[in-house]
C-alpha cells in the first residue's frame, strides 16, 4: 500500500504503523556536530532502512560563499534521484537533535514541488523512546529514483528581497535564533559576523515552539502566529544559516499562516554584509 502524507508532522507511532509503505523513504537529515564529522554520523543507529540526506555536503552549493545554500533545480533533482527519491515517494525525515535540521530537507522539498513529506515529530530521540527499531547503518545499493523537480523560487529570498521590504507593514520578518543572539547580548558563533538583527524583524526563538524535542501542538502554535501574522500578506523567516528557519517555517504551516518564504542567506548572509542595516 502506498503511503499519502497529508499533515507535516507525524509521531514515531504513525511512522512505525506504516513502516512497511510501499513508497516510504525515511531520511536522516542529522548535520554534523561542529566537532564531529559526518562520518561519525554515519556510524551512529538509525531508523531501521534510512538513508542519510547530507545538508551540508550534498544537497547544499558547495560553490557559494555562505553555508547551506539551495541547490538549483537541476542539481537537487539529480541528487534526489541518486538518493533513491521516485515521484510517488512518501518521505519522513528525521533528525537526532528532535527538531532540528529536518525542517529544512522538508522545506527544500516543497519548494521543489515534492508535498508528500513529513517531519518526525521528536526525531530520532522519540523513536528510540519507544523503543522501535533501529540499525547500525551498513552500505547498501539505491536504485536510482526517477523524482523530478519543479522550482518554486518565491519559497526562498535573498537580502536584496528583505532589504526591499523592511518597510512594509504587510509583510512580517521573523528571525528564529536565541533572544541573546537577537538582541545582540551575546555574541554570533560566527567571529566574523556583526551582532544584532534585521531592522523591523521579531524574535521567536525555535526552541521556545518545542518541548523537549516534540513541537507544541496546533492549539498552542496557532494563537502565536495569528497574533504575530495578522494582517501581513507575506512572511520571511531568519536564522543563522537558513536551518533553524525552516521550524519557524513548519511551525507557521501547522498553524495555516500561507506565503511563507525563507531567507537563505540569513545572518550569516545579512550580519557579514556591512552595507545592510542592523539594529540592537
Amino acid at each position: 500500500m502506498k503511503l499519502i502524507l497529508d499533515n507535516p508532522l507525524v509521531s514515531p507511532e504513525y511512522l512505525m504503523k506504516h513502516l512497511n509503505a510501499s513508497n516510504l523513504v525515511i531520511l536522516n537529515a542529522t548535520m554534523k556536530k561542529i566537532t564531529g564529522s559526518n562520518k561519525e554520523i554515519l556510524e551512529e543507529k538509525r531508523i531501521k532502512n534510512a538513508r542519510f540526506f547530507d545538508i551540508k555536503y550534498v544537497f547544499s552549493d558547495q560553490k557559494s560563499a555562505l553555508p547551506n545554500t539551495m541547490l538549483t533545480e537541476n542539481d537537487f533533482e539529480k541528487k534526489a534521484q541518486a538518493l533513491g527519491i521516485n515521484k510517488d515517494s512518501a518521505i519522513v525525515v528525521y533528525d537526532d537533535l528532535g527538531i532540528y535540521s529536518a525542517p529544512r530537507v522538508w522545506w527544500m522539498f516543497k519548494s521543489m514541488g515534492h508535498t508528500n513529506i513529513a517531519v518526525l515529530d521528536g526525531g530520532l530521540p522519540a523513536w528510540k523512546r519507544f523503543n522501535f527499531p533501529t540499525e547500525s547503518p551498513f552500505n547498501i545499493e539505491i536504485e536510482k529514483g526517477n523524482f523530478k523537480a519543479s522550482y518554486n523560487e518565491s519559497m526562498f529570498c535573498d537580502a536584496d528581497k528583505v532589504l526591499k521590504v523592511i518597510d512594509d507593514k504587510s509583510t512580517g520578518i521573523f528571525d528564529a535564533r536565541s533572544k541573546g543572539r537577537f538582541d545582540a547580548t551575546e555574541k554570533e558563533p560566527r567571529h566574523d559576523l556583526r551582532n544584532g538583527h534585521i531592522p523591523s524583524s521579531v524574535n521567536i526563538p525555535f526552541s521556545t515552539l518545542q518541548k523537549d524535542g516534540i513541537m507544541l501542538k496546533k492549539e498552542e502554535l496557532k494563537p502565536i502566529f495569528e497574533k504575530l501574522t495578522k494582517d501581513k500578506e507575506e512572511v520571511i523567516f531568519s536564522c543563522g544559516s537558513g536551518i533553524t528557519a525552516c521550524i519557524l517555517a513548519l511551525a507557521a504551516d501547522i498553524s495555516e499562516v500561507r506565503n511563507l518564504v525563507v531567507y537563505d542567506g540569513s545572518w550569516t548572509d545579512w550580519g557579514g554584509n556591512h552595507n545592510l542595516p542592523i539594529e540592537k
